[in-house]
């Protein structure tokens, strides 16, 4: 198992501007525990899809004020109501423009004001990420290009519990219930099998677009695109 501060030190080094995108899952209050030993004031990235599950808010809310973070809630252009007006329940029909829309363009919007750019990925998390490395990078839709730092890349499930244990931090109570990857509430389910994100959009896909360089879909079409 590496260790993170080594990773996040080394990220840190140039003092290029970094924010940390975070869902507040466990893996993520891993990561943004060791950041604020070096960065304390780190903004702290949430995707406001307007879709998460009530104990995911009051989690994040519970936890912005415990640790004092410097929180963004990135919104989509479109709002909830207007999406869901003009195109019903899209994380049904077509969840790849709903994840584009309400979370891949809106992250990638909010990324281009920083240069590195820091992410609970895991390896263990899924087969489409088994080939993680600490550092990476990512190209934006406008070109640019960040650095990708991922701290925890070779830490298995075991260990992150084991850290939150040890450092006493609070969990989202949805774990408690048999969740083990958890987004959006109607997009999440408890899993049926050992991949950890099985319980992910039904098992149709296993990444939402922002771990995939491709351009989000159109926030005003009505036609559906890869994200």
């Amino acid at each position: 198992m590496s260790d993170p501060q080594v990773v996040i030190r080394e990220a840190l080094a140039t003092g290029a501007p970094a924010a940390f995108t975070c869902s507040f899952q466990a893996e993520d209050m891993v990561v943004l525990h060791q950041i604020r030993r070096q960065l304390p004031d780190i903004p702290v990235l949430f995707l406001e899809t307007g879709y998460h599950f009530a104990e995911t808010y009051a989690y994040r809310d519970q936890m912005a004020k415990l640790w004092g973070l410097n929180l963004i809630n990135v919104e989509p252009l479109v709002p909830l109501a207007t999406q869901e007006a003009q195109h019903g329940k899209l994380y049904s029909t077509d969840p790849n423009q709903c994840c584009g829309i309400r979370k891949v363009e809106p992250l990638f919007r909010s990324l281009n004001d920083y240069e590195v750019w820091f992410t609970g990925l895991r390896r263990e998390q899924s087969p489409t990420r088994a080939g993680l490395e600490p550092f990476g990078s990512h190209r934006l839709p406008t070109g640019k290009i960040l650095s990708k730092v991922s701290p925890l890349y070779d830490w298995t499930w075991k260990d992150v519990w084991a850290y939150m244990t040890i450092e006493e931090i609070p969990h989202l109570s949805l774990y408690d219930r048999g969740y083990t990857s958890i987004g959006c509430e109607p997009c999440t389910a408890i899993p049926e099998s050992d991949n950890l994100r099985s319980g992910r959009w039904g098992g149709k896909k296993l990444e939402c677009g922002i771990h995939i360089e491709a351009a989000p879909p159109s926030v005003s079409a009505g036609t559906s695109q890869e994200a």
